[in-house]
């Protein structure tokens, strides 16, 4: 049966469709699955030489303490808004990284990113993880131009 994944994702490009697919990706790309994306990723984050501090000094090293949880729900949000078309995120994702101008480095993003693939191929299939990345990509690009970082 040819077909579509729902075009809400903007994550899935036209292919044929397998009914256990559509499953798998319904199941793993709702908020749930992109809240064990947020957590799987930051625990590798904090123990991270490079980018951890970046946010540990902010955060603290538990993600169970509050501060984190709101960052895990805002970023869980934020891509949800991205991946499901859901309107919850309300924050402005350039914003918060001004104050960390000075810590942020072309590594620094590219380690993040880094981190960010290998979670992704943990929990997706490899093209849903491929257009992540890729949006990812932009993403980070977009901030090292608006800050600066050379």
């Amino acid at each position: 049966m040819k077909g579509d994944f729902p075009k809400t994702s903007g994550l899935i490009s036209k292919r044929i469709v397998k009914f256990e697919d559509l499953v798998d990706f319904c199941l793993e790309n709702d908020e749930v699955g992109l809240n064990k994306l947020v957590l799987k990723f930051y625990a590798k984050v904090v123990k991270d030489d490079l980018i951890g501090p970046i946010f540990t000094d902010t955060l603290g090293k538990d993600l169970r303490d509050a501060k984190w949880q709101a960052h895990i729900e805002l970023l869980t949000d934020f891509w949800a808004s991205i991946a499901l078309g859901d309107f919850t995120y309300r924050g402005s994702p350039f914003a918060p990284h001004v104050q960390f101008e000075e810590r942020l480095s072309i590594k620094a993003f590219e380690r993040w990113l880094e981190l960010f693939f290998e979670t992704l191929n943990s929990i997706y299939e490899a093209q849903i993880a491929q257009q992540f990345l890729a949006k990812s990509k932009n993403i980070a690009g977009n901030f090292i131009r608006n800050l600066n970082i050379t």
